[in-house]
């Protein structure tokens, strides 16, 4: 029995670690309402930003489009400081949706 267990973690996946690598933003569409929610990588979705003297930045553009019907676009501008953690977030053709 403990050969196809360890025969099993062989071809598992290891244990996600998303949730510590992401930052989850919901928002909603102006013109059909539908609520989105998208995944930011913050390990690969991030660019980096020289700032003045030795501050560091990140910044992720995302443009999101719903499922529906509705195919306008929300765009979605995210600043992070040098901890990836969040500065300030800009949207245009939403609204964001606190969860």
């Amino acid at each position: 029995m403990n050969f196809f267990k360890k025969l099993s973690t062989l071809f598992s996946s290891p244990p996600s670690r998303q949730d510590a690598d992401s930052y989850w933003l919901t928002v909603q569409c102006h013109r059909c309402g539908e609520v989105i929610r998208a995944r930011v990588n913050l390990l690969n979705d991030l660019s980096l930003e020289f700032g003045e003297g030795e501050k560091t930045t990140y910044f992720c553009r995302k443009v999101l489009m719903g499922a529906g019907q509705c195919f306008q676009r929300v765009e979605v501008e995210l600043t992070f400081d040098g901890n990836r953690k969040l500065l300030s977030r800009n949207i245009t053709g939403g609204k964001w949706v606190e969860t």
